[in-house]
């Protein structure tokens, strides 16, 4: 079984990616200022089985055309770029956001649920 390998510093189109995804849940100018955030955040590792868990996202099947393609680049030896989040609040009820990088989780937890995934993680402004 092929196992998945990581860049050190997600890719630069992920931040716009990022942006664009929270401009949909939080205000555009919110959403600018988290993804500048996480161009700064450290990079930290989370399991992939936790990272589902806590966004309350649904794993995709390997067959799912995006996870197939990064499962692909997983076997071709290719790195994959480390995910974005945006904390939760347990307390009022919010999942983890994944800003960027759900399909990269999905193809990793289909790999090994305990995988380790770089991440990097900011909190919302509340």
């Amino acid at each position: 079984m092929a196992s998945e390998h990581w860049k050190k510093a997600p890719d630069a189109h992920d931040f716009p990616a990022a942006q664009e995804f929270l401009s949909l849940v939080i205000t555009p100018k919110s959403a600018k200022s988290l993804a500048k955030a996480l161009q700064g955040a450290d990079t930290e590792v989370r399991k992939a089985k936790d990272l589902l868990r806590a966004s309350g996202l649904p794993l995709l099947r390997p067959d799912n055309a995006h996870v197939a393609e990064d499962l692909d680049k997983v076997k071709k030896g290719e790195l994959l770029s480390p995910v974005l989040l945006v904390r939760g609040d347990l307390r009022r009820g919010w999942p983890l956001t994944v800003a960027d990088g759900y399909h990269r989780i999905c193809a990793s937890y289909s790999l090994d649920e305990n995988a380790d995934i770089p991440c990097r993680v900011v909190e919302l402004e509340t």
